[in-house]
């Protein structure tokens, strides 16, 4: 027998497929090696095509050699030349070995079933060489995945020995760190890992099961998984030169305390997946040597869960929103990162450590570009949105050259090697630069590192008038700016994105993100945002360039800066502070030469400065905006504040300038993942309307007045919290002046808010309003605390409307004879709204009325310590619907004094488990009230200064002190369900 014929000989030995007795096990394989022409052992050997399959064998096979299916219990060898198909699992037993050469080709139909399993004990060696590797896919006119190669060692594991993989009877793990399971060569799997498997069996393209260190796995590449790619449990096997590319679930799973190694491997994802790696279970400390991701779908780079951790070396993530996830008991301790231990928030970007072309042996890739960019452009160049590029050290736009920067460009600063100082781009005098980003897909320019300070962010020198003069030089890279030419042009920048920015030059000097030097009013500078630097977000220096639509954010420095008479305008910028420490939102310096500034809206989480002018600079300020900021203005200069207009007028330094903002940061959902402002300080006088944001909850700090002419607007679901802790209480509160407005659009299901930080009775003064209404007292009346003025001729004046809202806390001290309560009425007239009022836990009267006639509707008064309602100087309103509940010390559930005005008081109920006085009247005080209810009070009624029991008509009649008027009430408690207790 020739040597081509033994070997068809002994692949036929091998094929096995179970079509006439329909049995399920697969039929065990026993090479023959003197096959003779008998169906007597039940096996078909050597040339025995004629088999009778009706009835000459009790077991039958088919004549197809390239059908593959069965088990291996001794060595057996494939064809190259022949493409396999594989219809159900081929299982290598212990002591059996499956050679696989070079060239071979293994065409699987759909399911998870059709699998290559190697058991414990067999081996497998897999020899495909880089010009012919061996190659394991579906079968083509196929739809779906196959269940993939699987691999069972005896390694040790974190379950035991002899654990079996879930939803099958194979085990895995034993007690042999050096475990052989054989080896793999130059292996493509496509297709393969169906998540539809009810066994972990066929639910990776590659499962390595308690492999040891003598197992070697060697340049595999694994294509389009539906499952896993490469899923490995337990052992420490190494392997090197992975590729896997569109994962559709994770590239890369590890669990039962793995300890191994994988080097020189590459993950490439164009679709979504759920992350490349995912890492369970105990913490052996696995090792991941030069692994680079790469995703076009912004996908989440590693988790961790349980208890799992790495140690990676060499690591570069492209692409990727997140880079790590941390859960369980997992602590940044667990992952170290060349070194370090990882810190989540880092994007871990660097260039690629591993070279594509090296797996150019799997056949065609998916290509992710990414250039490397640096040194002078001389000539025209254009960078596009097809690659990522590295800016290693400065890339300098040489005069006469322009560079085009094409919509959805990233460019990414490779600073992890410290270089932070000379990494940056310049656009020389006389060169242009054309940033061609969209709302759909800026230009975004960061770092590798993702922190402040780790680049010098982009430069443009123009030929336009600076006070430094002619060809002045820069404080960093000899660079030359300024001339003669107002209208020079440097080109257009449009949606660009700047993060990261402010590298340190000297110990007192630093890059910006934007650096305009005497830049010309021929560029146009529309759409930028600057996150994160470390330093100022935008310097200009002199020239006459104009911007528009300018996003600053987390700038520790000045967000905006200028100096060297710079003349040009700033329209529409939105500066955020939700970090502590920063210097400025604007700072001017020099000479005064006028620019403008429209439509300036600042915000700060942390109080701080806003504006700051030195020496004799100046703006023109218009539609300004400041929320949350310490000090507006600060002019060290004084003579300089003639040098400042805001909206015509002189500024004036003590004032807050606070206002609804001027800009909508709607105008910069360009920018992703932009911060939102979670918390903010407010105080001052209110000299123009504000509306506040329900999303941000404000610390009241002081006073806040909302002056004569402007109106507060508090939307459903705001929080206001009197920051007191500072012992600041009488001084804390809020206060609508005469002619001023506020407008409290609470609902039940999202009521406003007003509490304090320490949440203790007396922790500040409430609510306050003052009206033009009647007073027994007269007109223009100052109240005992804040110089508060009051009262009028206008019974019939609004102060606008309060609906559905909380306070809490009120009360503070102002003398030993005086407090504040938790609703001031000064002279409130009945044009004024007020209904669902809900007043709690105040160390004095709940809601007090200084005449007027204003009235109020559905009125909750719980635990307030001296009068829960109260009333003087002749108010004429009236209260519908009023729940009192009384826990602590007080003196009454209601009290009136001063001359006979007779409100009405329509369903009103009190309860009190103290005991006490219900009803107070003083001097020749009365009132109507219908529908009264008591409970629990010692007296119902009292006349203090012994005024007619006329005075006070209780349900049709005259007032009884005798009567304890404990009937049932007729109150609607649904009315309140809203309050929260």
């Amino acid at each position: 027998m020739s040597t081509i014929s033994k070997s068809l000989a002994l692949l036929f030995v091998f094929m096995v497929i179970i079509s006439c007795s329909k049995d399920t096990d697969p039929e065990v394989i026993t090479p023959d090696d003197n096959p003779t022409a008998t169906c007597s052992d039940g096996i078909q050997n050597g040339d025995e095509l004629g088999v009778d399959c009706g009835g000459t064998c009790s077991q039958c096979v088919s004549d197809d050699p390239s059908d593959l299916g069965g088990t291996i219990t001794e060595e057996f060898t494939l064809d190259s030349s022949i493409t396999y198909t594989l219809g159900s699992s081929l299982v290598v037993r212990s002591g059996g070995t499956l050679i696989i050469p070079a060239g071979t080709r293994i065409q699987a139909e759909s399911g998870s079933s059709n699998h290559i399993l190697v058991e414990q004990g067999g081996d497998i060696a897999i020899e495909g060489t880089e010009q012919n590797p061996v190659i394991m896919e579906l079968k083509p006119g196929s739809s779906g995945f196959w269940g993939g190669l699987v691999i069972a060692g005896n390694a040790p594991v974190t379950s035991g020995e002899s654990t079996s993989i879930t939803g099958s009877t194979t085990t895995f793990g034993g007690n042999e760190p050096a475990d052989n399971s054989g080896s793999i060569s130059y292996l493509i799997i496509r297709n393969a890992g169906s998540t539809s498997s009810s066994s972990e069996i066929g639910r990776a393209s590659l499962a390595l099961y308690g492999l040891g260190t003598a197992t070697t796995i060697d340049h595999v590449a694994i294509f389009d998984t539906q499952g896993d790619a490469l899923s490995i449990y337990g052992g420490n096997n190494t392997t090197e030169n992975i590729y896997i590319e569109n994962a559709s679930r994770n590239a890369l799973v590890w669990n039962e305390g793995w300890s191994g190694t994988i080097a020189n491997s590459m993950a490439v994802n164009t679709n979504l997946l759920t992350a490349v790696v995912s890492a369970n279970g105990e913490n052996n400390l696995p090792n991941l040597s030069n692994f680079t991701a790469i995703s076009e779908q912004s996908n989440t780079a590693f988790q961790f869960f349980d208890q799992s951790g790495a140690n990676i070396t060499g690591l570069a993530l492209i692409g990727f929103e997140k880079s790590f996830e941390l859960f369980d008991a997992v602590t940044n301790a667990n992952v170290a990162v060349n070194g370090e231990d990882v810190v989540v928030d880092l994007p871990y970007i660097a260039q690629a450590r591993v070279d594509q072309t090296d797996f150019g042996w799997a056949g065609q890739l998916t290509t992710i570009d990414f250039v490397t960019v640096g040194g002078d452009i001389t000539s025209d160049t254009t960078l596009e949105a097809s690659s990522t590029y590295f800016l290693t050290g400065s890339l300098s736009v040489k005069e006469g050259a322009t560079l085009t920067i094409d919509a959805g460009t990233e460019i990414i600063a490779d600073v992890e090697n410290g270089n932070s100082t000379n990494t940056f781009i310049l656009v020389e005098q006389g060169a242009r630069i054309e940033v061609s980003g969209t709302a759909q897909n800026p230009v975004v320019m960061k770092s590798s590192n993702g922190r402040p300070g780790d680049w010098g962010g982009l430069i443009l020198a123009g030929n336009a008038t600076t006070s430094a003069g002619v060809n002045a030089t820069a404080e960093v890279g000899e660079i030359q700016y300024g001339g003669t030419t107002d209208n020079d042009d440097s080109g257009t920048i449009n949606h660009l994105v700047l993060q990261n920015t402010g590298a340190k030059i000297t110990e007192n000097s630093e890059y910006n993100g934007l650096t305009l030097y005497a830049v010309g009013s021929g560029t146009t500078i529309n759409n930028v945002a600057v996150i994160d630097g470390s330093d100022d977000g935008i310097e200009l220096f002199g020239g006459t360039v104009s911007v528009s639509n300018l996003y600053l954010e987390n700038i520790q420095d000045d967000s905006i800066d200028w100096t060297e008479g710079w003349n040009g305008s700033i329209t529409n910028a939105l500066i955020v502070h939700t970090i502590e420490n920063f210097s400025t939102a604007v700072e001017a310096d020099g000479i005064n030469a006028n620019p403008e500034l429209n439509n300036i809206t600042c915000i700060s989480e942390h109080g701080g400065t806003a504006m700051q002018f030195k020496n004799d600079s100046g703006a023109e300020i218009s539609n300004l905006s400041l929320l949350g900021y310490g000090k507006s203005f600060d002019v060290p200069n004084s003579s300089t504040i003639a040098n400042i207009s805001l909206d015509g007028n002189s500024i004036d330094t003590d004032l807050p300038y606070i206002a609804s903002p001027t800009v909508d940061s709607n105008l910069f959902d360009w920018v992703s993942d932009k911060v939102q402002v979670n918390s903010m300080a407010i105080t001052g006088e209110l000299m123009s309307d504000l509306e506040l944001n329900p999303e941000v909850t404000y610390y009241l700090d002081g006073v806040l007045s909302v002056e004569a002419g402007n109106t507060l607007t508090i939307p459903a679901g705001t929080q206001i919290i009197a920051d007191v802790e500072g012992g600041e209480e009488t001084a804390t509160y809020i206060v609508v002046q005469r002619d001023a407005q506020i407008s409290i659009n609470g609902t039940s299901e999202s009521p406003v808010l007003m509490t304090s930080s320490n949440k203790e009775a007396g922790d500040w003064g409430g609510l306050i309003i003052a009206g033009n209404g009647i007073t027994s007292i007269g007109v223009d009346i100052q109240a005992e605390v804040g110089n508060i003025v009051y009262g009028g001729s206008n019974n019939a004046d609004s102060s606008g409307n309060v609906n559905y809202l909380q306070i809490e806390y009120a009360g503070a001290l102002i003398n030993p004879e005086s407090q504040y309560n938790g609703l001031s009425l000064y002279a409130v007239g009945s044009g004024t709204t007020l209904a669902n009022i809900a007043i709690l836990n105040g160390n004095d009267d709940g809601i007090e009325f200084f005449g007027g006639a204003v009235a109020v509707e559905n009125l909750y008064l719980k635990n307030n310590a001296d009068d829960s309602i109260d009333w003087t100087e002749e108010w004429a309103g009236g209260i519908t619907n009023a729940y009192i509940e009384i826990g602590t010390s007080f003196s009454s559930a209601l009290e009136a004094e001063g001359n006979q005005s007779r409100p009405t008081l329509t369903n009103v109920t009190a309860i009190s488990s103290m005991g006490g006085n219900a009803l107070a009247f003083k001097q020749n005080s009365g009132a109507t009230i219908e529908s009264l209810s008591l409970d629990g009070f010692n007296t119902s009624l009292i006349m203090v200064d012994g005024a007619p029991l006329a005075n006070v008509n209780i349900n049709g009649e005259d007032a009884d002190p005798n009567d304890d008027y404990e009937v049932s009430s007729s109150l609607d408690m649904s009315l309140f369900s809203w309050v929260a207790n």
